[in-house]
């Protein structure tokens, strides 16, 4: 009598209907075991995990910090993510910023959208929403304005100051975080309760005054850790261990192995911020405007707000004229004339790769985009 073979069935045919049963009873199953570790962390436990789930984060950045940050909260089980990131994924981002590709690369990928399809496959559990965006105080409030906690994953002092604005207003808690060369620095608000970033620094640095990764450099490691800390700081404002917050400004040099903490006292009752209520970074109108990208040798040129591309007919008309490439995100042009390389979006930002100069950048963007 031959034996079991691949063909062959030991035992009774299984029903259909308990094979469903069982598929959902092993999902539900592997949902549990999902966060078993963290859950025997006695802080956060099964109560916690399901105040993570509850938690909805706004991610402002999505480049090196912001990447090692979503990673970490997807893992946690954070319920909803929003990250929003004006930028798309070059080749030197990849010597830090951990969840992109050269695929990424080779496609003029969006980081938001890069990112939520990585994120999307390591926990599908998490909503995640991309907005690619420029972040300003035009569309700030709309965006942040249901969630939970505010998180810092950017590269410029300006957003930041509007992070800080937006979190007094709206009265909710961000964490901030910054990082360059060997060092990062990051500190914990809790509007009401503890000193607003213009508490601590009432101005931000003059232009070309502070370290830039164009300047100084970075290294992954740096940043990395920085982002644990920040992640960490999400997850105890999402389940409300307050009194384990970082109550500093921490700062770390990660070469020379050192860590300082600045101890932070009440609230400024002057602070022009959460001491008077002025929301100086959120009301600024917004012309037409021109920034300098780190690490990019490039400019952002944004127009007014209302803008609206078709990119389709865009294409069609830059097609006589150079290289052209488009996709449903964006569109890539190489001017002929100056070589740069123009990635246009359709809310009408473009980013003019091979130049710093941001008159020559305006210029360029003039030419082929408009005034």
């Amino acid at each position: 009598m031959p034996g079991p073979g691949l063909g062959s069935r030991i035992g009774p045919p299984v029903n259909e209907s308990r094979t469903s049963t069982l598929d959902r009873e092993t999902a539900a199953t592997d949902r549990d075991h999902r966060y078993i570790r963290q859950e025997l962390f006695h802080p956060i436990g099964r109560d916690g995990q399901e105040k993570l789930k509850q938690t909805q984060v706004a991610l402002i950045g999505c480049g090196a910090l912001g990447s090692a940050i979503a990673d970490l909260l997807v893992r946690a089980g954070i319920g909803k993510l929003t990250i929003v990131d004006r930028d798309y994924v070059e080749l030197h981002n990849l010597q830090r910023q951990s969840l992109y590709t050269e695929f990424d690369v080779h496609s003029h990928t969006p980081k938001a959208v890069a990112a939520a399809a990585k994120l999307g496959q390591i926990n599908s559990d998490v909503t995640i929403t991309p907005v690619v965006t420029d972040f300003n105080s035009e569309n700030a409030e709309t965006i942040v304005h249901d969630s939970t906690i505010i998180v810092d994953g950017t590269d410029n002092f300006e957003t930041r100051y509007l992070l800080n604005d937006l979190s007094v207003k709206l009265g909710i808690p961000w964490v901030y975080g910054g990082a360059v060369a060997s060092h990062g620095t990051t500190m914990t608000i809790r509007p009401g309760f503890t000193p607003c970033l213009r508490c601590v620094f009432p101005e931000p640095p003059e232009p070309g005054s502070a370290p830039t990764c164009d300047t100084a450099g970075v290294i992954g490691p740096s940043v990395h850790a920085i982002a644990a800390i920040e992640a960490l700081e999400v997850i105890k404002l999402a389940i409300g261990e307050v009194d384990a917050l970082n109550s500093s400004l921490l700062a770390i040099d990660l070469w020379q192995l050192t860590f300082d903490r600045v101890p932070l006292q009440s609230p400024r009752a002057d602070c022009p911020t959460c001491g008077r209520r002025q929301f100086d970074f959120l009301n600024q109108w917004l012309p037409s405007q021109s920034t300098v990208l780190c690490g990019h040798d490039a400019v952002q040129v944004r127009p007014g707000p209302g803008v609206k591309l078709d990119l389709t007919a865009m294409s069609a008309r830059l097609q006589p004229l150079g290289e052209v490439k488009q996709t449903r995100f964006l569109l890539f042009f190489v001017d002929p004339l100056t070589k740069a390389e123009l990635t246009i979006f359709p809310d009408g930002r473009a980013i003019v790769k091979g130049t710093t100069d941001e008159a020559v950048a305006r210029s360029i963007y003039a030419r082929y985009v408009g005034n």
